[in-house]
């Protein structure tokens, strides 16, 4: 009830019953084709947990209408996207919000962004980006889907949140199909509530009619509410369940562990111990080099193989990039000098440097380093291609080539292998001297990828304008300085 005594549209999510309270524990056998049925001591990599599943709540109705501390908004990079749940929370805020979006000036996919609820009962509103899914890029997808609740759940950490309605993140237009979607949703709020459980109350999953199935389905995957329900649900859960963050994991990225390091698979116990003690001093502990200065002294000197030096340098890489996942880079981050945009004429993903956005004297450029490898580890996996805009920038935007070959020193064999081209745009005759000098005496292999770009025009041939997301200052200076661009004739593959 209002003040005035009449009934509120709003919804308290105090008074909707939990996940726990709400259904009956089922057996399973909505679900086709289990792969195996799980032992009884066998236990879920998702245990029954009283307390998490005391902060669930699944509720069919409009998000828009909790009363919480936060609801979440799906829409598109530019904040705009007319769907069900987006057109819903704006008629219920009022004008207001439309305004502060602006100030926002978007939203990356996979980033979360948080703004005043307004005339809403929920006190905030979290917009985040789902990422438009293709079978051929489903990796990628899932990776920023799982961005989505990770930095909407994070956000609400941050401050101090009690309550958080979430919306089906991955809407209809973006072609994600919804189990896939459900899994990675579930996964991640059940990890994130394992480890920051204590700073919320309740997490509600708001679903239409058409969306409650799936979820009553795959809830007792990652909330089962009885050890029975938790044995039941084993041989349904996928193959992929992510890391200990829900996470998904990316099979070429995994490392193997076996329980006797350097023995075969088919090796059988019945060998006894004089086949285990044949492989002392071959197996990777034994192998474990103690004196680094020996190992350097004999680098420079070249008495160490091929095949030693990219175990050396795959060591290095590895420190590095666990420093930087370690590390708070939320200063490099806010410079927007480094992003992730769209793909290229030949699907390959397109990377963003922007020169004028690097302060080179302000900045810590050992961080810059770690921020470069922690969001182009993923990246480089497969094939990509970096758009370099030289645009407007001064002397003191210019790196170093100290810190360029130290970057092309330190970083992992596939970055090099997997870069296709680099687009340098809008380059000055001192920078392609530079950059000559650089990729013929400094650098090898990179010389050949070059491609100078004297104008957005030319870089639309390879690149489909509506792919590439420009900074306004670039769009500004290419049209000073070559006029409006005009896409009036087919791309090419390549510059």
């Amino acid at each position: 009830m209002d003040p005035l005594g009449a009934p509120s549209q709003f919804v308290d999510v105090d008074s909707l019953p939990g996940w726990t309270d709400a259904y009956e524990a089922k057996q399973l056998d909505c679900h086709p084709n289990p792969v195996e049925k799980a032992h009884g001591d066998v236990r879920s990599p998702f245990p029954y947990r009283k307390d998490i599943n005391a902060k669930i709540i699944l509720w069919k109705g409009n998000v828009a209408l909790l009363n919480c501390t936060a609801i979440v908004n799906t829409s598109n990079e530019s904040l705009t996207d007319k769907n069900p749940v987006s057109e819903s929370i704006f008629m219920h805020a009022g004008p207001d919000l439309r305004d502060e979006l602006q100030k926002l000036k978007g939203c990356r996919t996979g980033e979360a962004k948080l703004t005043k609820g307004f005339n809403l009962a929920a006190r905030f509103i979290i917009h985040t980006v789902g990422p438009k899914y293709k079978s051929r890029y489903r990796t990628a997808a899932e990776s920023s889907l799982y961005s989505c609740y990770r930095n909407v759940l994070q956000l609400a950490k941050e401050q101090a949140m009690c309550s958080v309605g979430f919306c089906v993140i991955n809407s209809v237009k973006r072609c994600y199909p919804l189990e896939d979607a459900t899994h990675i949703a579930l996964r991640t709020v059940r990890r994130f509530l394992e480890i920051h459980g204590e700073t919320l109350e309740k997490v509600v999953f708001a679903v239409s009619e058409l969306e409650e199935a799936t979820y009553q389905k795959l809830l007792p995957l990652y909330f089962p509410r009885s050890l029975e329900e938790e044995i039941q649900s084993l041989p349904y859960l996928p193959a992929d369940i992510g890391n200990a963050e829900g996470e998904p994991v990316v099979p070429e990225r995994q490392i193997r562990i076996t329980e006797k390091p350097g023995v075969p698979d088919d090796a059988s116990d019945e060998e006894g111990l004089e086949a285990d003690l044949s492989f002392i001093g071959s197996h990777a502990f034994a192998r474990m080099e103690g004196d680094v200065d020996k190992q350097r002294r004999l680098i420079l000197q070249g008495q160490l193989s091929e095949a030693a030096l990219q175990k050396q340098h795959q060591r290095n890489y590895n420190r590095w990039l666990c420093q930087a996942r370690a590390e708070d880079l939320s200063d490099i981050a806010s410079l927007k000098a480094l992003y992730q945009t769209g793909v290229d004429n030949c699907g390959r993903t397109v990377m963003v440097v922007v020169g004028r956005n690097i302060p080179v004297t302000l900045i810590d450029m050992e961080k810059a380093l770690l921020y470069f490898i922690h969001v182009m580890d993923h990246i480089a996996a497969k094939e990509y291609v970096l758009v370099y805009f030289h645009t407007l920038t001064n002397d003191y935007n210019q790196l170093d080539s100290n810190f360029l070959k130290k970057l092309y020193d330190v970083v992992d064999a596939k970055y090099k292998r997997n870069l296709k081209a680099l687009y340098f745009v809008h380059p000055t005759f001192r920078s392609k001297v530079s950059a000559w000098f650089f990729t013929t005496f400094t650098v090898s292999g990179l010389k050949d990828k070059i491609h100078y770009v004297e104008s957005l025009q030319q870089l639309f041939t390879a690149i489909p304008p509506e792919q590439i997301d420009l900074p306004p200052f670039v769009v500004e200076y290419d049209a000073r300085e070559n006029g409006p661009y005009y896409c009036s004739y087919p791309p090419s593959p390549d510059l």
